[in-house]
């Protein structure tokens, strides 16, 4: 090579090297993290829970990340267990689960897309009602009486099967109003007064801040749901992922738990 030619391909590497933007190193560092299931910046925690767990799990996911700068949280899908099962079933992307139920993971669990996963939280039922109780209920026999509008959850999600179960074992026949996919669509139409009581969790009761009255059921506590959490086993960000279950099992995170309403696991 002559010289010439030699300074000219020494000017080429310069000038290429010169060109890379600052993000091009962040990329390529970014699809090797990805290609192994690590979690950065830029591929933030997937989680998808239940309805009932929208404050605690919005302000565990804020505690979590003061510690865990390195692992950003997607805003979190709050539904019925019931349907977020389907979503993950059918294929949508998540790092942690976490239903009302171990039966609502089960689809999950027998496709092979995440194991039994562990008992974090506990919850009982309580009659939601407008504050001051205008209609007087006391007890689960109360909603049946002629003109009462009552809301429940529908049987196949985890706060309707519960709301099943109590009612069987109190002996009470409830036609209600109308069956909700998750039990905040239950909490909205008491609050919105259009329902004259419903079947919610003890946690709505407390997040209600003052919008709703709860009245304890006789036999809530022999009707408890157990919530499981669990990584799926296809995470995109597994470490980010285990971290942040790591972080709901811990003393700190189980004293969020308590803090909304949830028994211990």
């Amino acid at each position: 090579m002559t010289a010439a030619a030699a300074a000219l391909a020494a000017a080429a590497l310069l000038l290429t090297g010169c060109s890379a933007s600052p993000g091009s190193a962040a990329t390529s560092g970014s699809a090797t993290s990805n290609a192994t299931g690590d979690a950065t910046s830029s591929k933030p925690l997937i989680v998808f829970a239940a309805a009932s767990l929208q404050g605690s799990f919005d302000a565990l996911a804020k505690s979590f990340q003061k510690s865990n700068r390195e692992y950003p949280v997607a805003p979190i899908r709050y539904d019925g267990s019931q349907a977020l099962a389907t979503q993950i079933v059918n294929g949508t992307d998540v790092d942690v689960i976490a239903f009302a139920d171990q039966k609502s993971l089960e689809p999950v669990t027998k496709a092979g897309l995440a194991g039994k996963g562990t008992i974090f939280a506990t919850n009982t039922l309580r009659i939601a009602v407008p504050p001051g109780n205008p209609k007087g209920i006391r007890d689960l026999s109360d909603l049946t009486k002629p003109g009462l509008k009552v809301v429940i959850c529908a049987p196949q999600v985890p706060c309707g099967t519960a709301s099943q179960t109590l009612l069987e074992n109190a002996g009470v026949q409830l036609t209600p109003a109308s069956q909700e996919t998750n039990v905040t669509s239950v909490v909205t139409r008491v609050e919105n007064d259009e329902a004259d009581a419903g079947l919610v969790y003890a946690t709505d009761i407390a997040a209600s801040d003052g919008k709703l009255d709860g009245i304890t059921p006789a036999g809530a506590d022999k009707v408890v749901n157990s919530y499981p959490i669990a990584v799926a086993n296809k995470a995109p960000s597994s470490k980010a992922a285990h971290a942040f279950v790591s972080f709901v099992l811990s003393s700190a995170g189980q004293r969020i738990l308590s803090q909304y309403g949830f028994g211990k696991p």
